[in-house]
């Protein structure tokens, strides 16, 4: 079957055409405006629970009723990967690119109702909860999306060379984990989503995020103007910042995947290092952008469940992440979408389901980006 391919509407008042020119390697950019949002909030619930054992359990009500989620484990039933029982974890993490609400403003386009999982991510906690792997999955990437039932209960029949974030758009959140499961033959224990405004609060209220560029970053379509140096991001900025692509490197995906990384690393670090517990005021703020914004899997779909399984990872720092983009080659057919390479992303998943590093031969070869080192944290 053909594959699918999802317009990417333009911001709006922006001139007609602005289709850019063909990269010296052959490969055209992609159309449209930068839609990511990036998802690393579980850390900053680890002390809600402490905020309720201090008096104010009133909070801990509040907060618990903002939350959202999803049954996977009903939508999706017994056909599922088994549960590797080795004392590690696996969390599929989505930004969605949804036009609805407030989003509109902040990704440009066209509210249709429709979303699409515009960055996505599967992070490998290892046993002991020190260490974690991420791995990014390519949002352009030709896959056998398996058959989903979408939130009304129809049925959508699988296809063959789909795009791998129409899988959200075509069945939401229990068909993105049904065609991960299908992709990589792991079970996804956890499942949380982010969107746009919610990114953009949580860093805010985490007061910023510092970044350092060893160049100059100027992209009109994603709104961001960087000089060379060091940078404190406010929501507006990081939003910018995920969402680049035409700004640095060549302009592909996979450029855009490794300033991603770069700002996780960032983000994660800020979340340590802010003092958190002793600061009840910015903790409840940002706990209450994070319950407010987020949408997870129903079993972290209380305050409780989702401290304790973030109190679990309040350990790993930037320094004990590893992350790397699935491995994929360029489509001969089409610059524009990247083709799993089945041998190599082969050796990612049977390390992470035997709870091993990834090896470094897994993505030696495969399709990358120019704009790695570009963004550091710090």
């Amino acid at each position: 079957m053909p594959a699918e391919s999802t317009p990417e509407p333009a911001i709006p008042g922006a001139p007609g055409d602005s289709t850019p020119p063909r990269p010296k390697d052959g490969r055209r950019k992609a159309r449209g405006p930068r839609r990511k949002a990036l998802l690393v909030t579980a850390w900053t619930a680890a002390g809600v629970v402490a905020l309720g054992g201090a008096g104010a359990g009133y909070l801990f009500f509040k907060l618990n009723g903002n939350l959202k989620s999803v049954d996977i484990n009903q939508a999706l039933g017994s056909d599922r990967p088994l549960k590797v029982d080795n004392g590690s974890e696996n969390i599929l993490v989505l930004g969605s690119d949804t036009r609805s609400g407030t989003n509109r403003k902040l990704g440009g386009g066209t509210d249709d109702g429709s979303a699409r999982s515009d960055t996505a991510m599967i992070v490998h906690v290892y046993k002991g909860h020190k260490r974690a792997s991420v791995v990014s999955v390519p949002r352009d990437t030709l896959v056998e999306r398996p058959s989903c039932t979408d939130s009304k209960g129809t049925v959508h029949g699988a296809v063959s060379g789909a795009m791998f974030n129409s899988a959200y758009s075509t069945g939401g959140a229990a068909c993105a984990v049904k065609t991960v499961e299908s992709m990589t033959g792991i079970r996804m224990d956890h499942y949380i989503e982010i969107d746009f405004s919610g990114f953009q609060k949580l860093v805010d209220d985490l007061g910023g995020v510092t970044i350092t560029t060893t160049e100059a970053i100027s992209d009109h379509e994603s709104h961001l103007h960087l000089t060379a140096g060091s940078h404190e991001l406010n929501g507006k900025q990081a939003l910018g910042l995920v969402r680049t692509r035409h700004g640095v490197g060549d302009g592909s995906d996979l450029g855009r995947i490794q300033l991603q990384q770069a700002f996780m690393k960032a983000l994660v670090d800020q979340v340590k290092h802010i003092g958190l517990l002793s600061n009840p005021k910015k903790l409840y703020d940002l706990a209450d952008t994070a319950t407010k914004t987020v949408t997870t899997d129903s079993d972290l779909g209380s305050v409780t469940d989702l401290a304790s399984f973030a109190g679990g990872l309040k350990g790993i720092g930037s320094s004990h992440m590893t992350m790397v983009t699935m491995p994929v080659q360029y489509d001969p057919a089409d610059g524009n979408r990247v083709l799993v390479d089945k041998a190599r992303s082969e050796l990612v998943w049977k390390a992470l389901k035997a709870d091993r590093p990834i090896p470094k031969a897994a993505t030696e070869g495969t399709a990358t980006g120019t704009a790695k080192g570009v963004v550091s944290p710090g």
